[in-house]
């Protein structure tokens, strides 16, 4: 492994103590999450964990195929014990996240939301001592898509549909919808721009997580982890 892979294992590995036993939890997706999802399938496989699992997108449905690990849903469990997710960018302060960069926000912050602890996952790269700086990931209805980026292109942002990779068109969410990547010259305050996106009809969802970490491991390229928690 690289010394990014290093600091996100690390991360990994440290967070499944998070876990505990007899509970259902929440996992997100992306590649530091898959590294977790290697841990808890090894504790399940002996014994030592027993847990179910609502996973927050086809990949991690699969891994929990992949690693035999129980699977159940949200509306048999509106209320999970932990979720534990990944992130693109963390703001170090304030524990604010942009996320979406595998098209699974949507899922993703349903599950947070309903989590009675939230711990996030990441490597030393993602986390911003400043403010973030985008672009921030925006869930639309693919028929109103265009009139949506138009509208976001009058509050100052700069819109971009996400294309796929080895397939001709738009990335396709979970939910059957597409992915706007929206730059702005200046995120200025994170809840008037999320406000305002969400104000827009035909838009589903926004890659702006704001107070929904209330831990964060961050993996360190030495190895070591460090623990981020909202002040």
């Amino acid at each position: 492994m690289n010394s990014t892979e290093q600091a996100k294992a690390a991360a990994a590995k440290a967070a499944l103590q998070e876990i505990r036993d007899d509970t259902v939890i929440g996992l997100g997706s992306g590649s530091t999450v898959a590294m977790l999802f290697t841990h808890l399938g090894e504790e399940v496989r002996n014994g030592r964990l027993h847990v179910k699992v609502v996973p927050a997108s086809s990949q991690s449905e699969m891994l929990c195929f992949e690693h035999r690990i129980p699977l159940t849903t949200l509306n048999e469990h509106p209320q999970l014990d932990l979720v534990i997710d990944g992130a693109d960018q963390v703001e170090k302060k304030d524990l604010v996240m942009i996320k979406g960069g595998g098209a699974a926000l949507l899922r993703e912050k349903i599950l947070l939301k309903s989590a009675k602890r939230r711990v996030i996952i990441v490597d030393e790269e993602k986390v911003v001592a400043g403010r973030l700086t985008g672009p921030v990931p925006v869930e639309v209805l693919p028929f109103s898509y265009v009139s949506v980026a138009r509208q976001i292109e009058k509050t100052g942002g700069a819109p971009r549909v996400r294309l796929a990779v080895k397939k001709n068109g738009p990335v396709v969410t979970d939910n059957g919808n597409f992915i706007l990547d929206v730059s702005f010259p200046n995120l200025g305050s994170y809840l008037e721009i999320d406000a305002g996106l969400r104000a827009i009809t035909g838009v589903i969802e926004t890659g702006l997580f704001i107070g929904l970490a209330d831990k964060v491991y961050v993996g360190t390229r030495t190895g070591e982890v460090q623990v981020l928690t909202k002040k």
